[in-house]
């Protein structure tokens, strides 16, 4: 072996309990540093990539070359020993991010086919960066694969990455990487159509007789085609002298999307804090927030009288501007950083929200807000929101064995 500055030793085999701690035994002995370690297992098969150089500090003098060779002929003794193969490589160390940053690339798909992954790589390549890791996070609800990138401008990959996601069908999102990632506390979601399954001020249309109208305006106003005060007081006009139980049948009826629970649960086990603001109505998403144990809330007023809904509203209007304003408030209040905020959200009256938000997601959302938004979620299932967080499946369920 020609005399190298470091060497990589890659093991493969059967995945057993004690492998890993074996072949590093075996190295213990000899004055080299673990310059880099990963280990992956997959469908019960082993891979461990250990990139070693000598410890110039304990061994001064020392040839590397002879080091090198007495750690190839150790391990691969070790290797025979647990019916495992092993190679050896020269070895560099981890190429630097250089003029760029490092970054997170998070996919979801329902399912993710090779050519979806390949075309992303392929994204990355372009755009002269290095993938350092692949990791899976998840394999339910959806499958869930994040890549560590070195060495990429993030504007430009974030662009072709936008290009080919829309082109495979799957979802992508680009994160700057940092312990702030994890340290996004608090998480704000809009309601309707977003915590739950469609809109409340629909159903309160349908005991009033007048659904097809409000859904028109309401349809009008998620595209951003009108101004959503203005929507929302033409809308709660027609409620007009529906009988205030109306509302308690309409509580009765709310159906959460699905992975809600679990998104909110597996957050706040985890330190999140989380938080709803909906342009719909308090006398419903309080029900919600003692219903999910929500930290902040904000929703507009109906108006009753007599028992009566009077066709009005009380109190500050939540709209598009109300929705950004009460996320910086509850960050105010919760003590975090707006860059360490989420929102979430579907229509136009979201968007101020997920513009101020340390990362702005689009939950199935209309196109005028995938495009605006930082990435979009195209899957029906909420809690997929935790794996942008770099959450994995088995950190959810190792949440829930916790409680």
């Amino acid at each position: 072996m020609n005399d190298i500055s470091t060497l990589l030793v890659t093991v493969t085999g059967r995945d057993r309990p004690g492998v890993s701690a074996r072949l590093l035994s075996t190295l213990s002995v000899y004055p080299v540093i673990l310059v880099d370690l990963e280990q992956v297992v997959i469908g019960g098969r082993l891979v461990l990539g250990a990139l070693l150089s000598v410890d110039e500090g304990v061994a001064p003098g020392v040839s590397r070359e002879r080091v090198f060779d007495e750690v190839r002929h150790a391990l691969e003794k070790t290797s025979i020993d647990l019916d495992m193969d092993v190679e050896f490589a020269p070895g560099s160390e981890r190429v630097s991010a250089g003029a760029g940053e490092r970054l997170h690339v998070t996919i979801l798909a329902d399912p993710l086919r090779p050519g979806a992954l390949g075309a992303i790589a392929s994204c990355v390549a372009r755009a002269g960066a290095n993938i350092d890791r692949i990791e899976r996070l998840a394999s339910y609800p959806v499958t869930s694969i994040e890549l560590e990138v070195s060495g990429a401008d993030p504007e430009r990959l974030r662009e072709d990455l936008a290009m080919e996601a829309a082109t495979q069908s799957i979802d992508v999102a680009l994160q700057p990487s940092g312990l702030h990632r994890r340290a996004k506390h608090l998480i704000v979601m809009d309601v309707d159509s977003t915590l739950i399954q469609g809109e409340v001020i629909e159903l309160l249309a349908e005991h009033a007789g007048c659904a097809e109208e409000v859904a028109r305006v309401t349809e009008e106003a998620m595209r951003g085609e009108l101004d959503f005060e203005e929507s929302l007081r033409r809308r709660v006009a027609l409620l007009e002298g529906l009988d205030a139980s109306a509302l308690d049948a309409v509580r009765e009826r709310l159906v959460l999307t699905p992975g809600a629970r679990t998104l909110i649960r597996t957050l706040k086990r985890l330190g999140y804090e989380c938080a709803i603001v909906s342009g719909g109505f308090t006398q419903i998403t309080d029900s919600l927030v003692e219903r999910l144990d929500i930290d902040y809330s904000a929703a507009n007023t109906l108006e009753i009288v007599d028992g009566k809904l009077t066709g009005g509203l009380t109190g500050p209007i939540v709209d598009r501007k109300g929705k950004a304003l009460a996320l910086e408030r509850f960050a105010r209040e919760a003590g975090v950083p707006l860059n360490q905020t989420v929102a979430i959200g579907d229509g136009a009256n979201d968007l101020d929200m997920l513009r101020a938000a340390g990362l702005g997601v689009a939950f199935n959302a209309k196109p005028v807000v995938r495009r605006q938004a930082d990435t979009s979620v195209s899957v029906p299932y909420l809690d997929t929101i935790v794996f942008l967080l770099g959450i994995s499946r088995e950190e959810i369920e190792a949440a829930d064995r916790a409680e």
